[in-house]
């Protein structure tokens, strides 16, 4: 048909998992050198490429800012409080941030948690 255009897949995927885990483990949740692993561990999972990875010791908790090629990873933790925040976005249908988050939430033991999706994804 003249006038129509074909549906075809975005031109540019995009996908974000976020959300708040509990109860989870509070000596990791202290331990930056624990969150950058588990950060880098949930890149690998994700099928991602990491680029690079910051951290910081906020308090009692700790800041891990992951860049990878096709977005970042981020986990906030405040052990005082066995709490933990997760956003993990990504670009490229190569990529699973669903099963980053998930290794994540496994590996700070979290006894419950939310998962949010969004999709980022655009055709312009």
């Amino acid at each position: 048909m003249i006038g129509v255009k074909a549906l075809d897949s975005p031109k540019v995927i995009g996908k974000q998992v976020y959300g708040s885990l509990y109860d989870c483990d509070a000596e990791a949740l202290r331990d930056e050198d624990v969150i950058r692993d588990i950060v880098i561990k949930a890149v690998s999972e994700g099928n991602m490429t990491l680029l690079d990875i910051k951290g910081w010791k906020i308090g009692e908790g700790v800041s891990i800012v992951a860049i990878i090629l096709e977005s970042h990873i981020t986990i906030h933790t405040w052990p005082e409080y066995n709490f933990a925040t997760v956003d993990v976005y990504s670009c490229g249908a190569h990529t699973d941030p669903v099963a980053a988050f998930k290794y994540i939430v496994t590996r700070l033991n979290a006894k419950r948690f939310s998962m949010n999706e969004t999709d980022r994804s655009s055709d312009f």
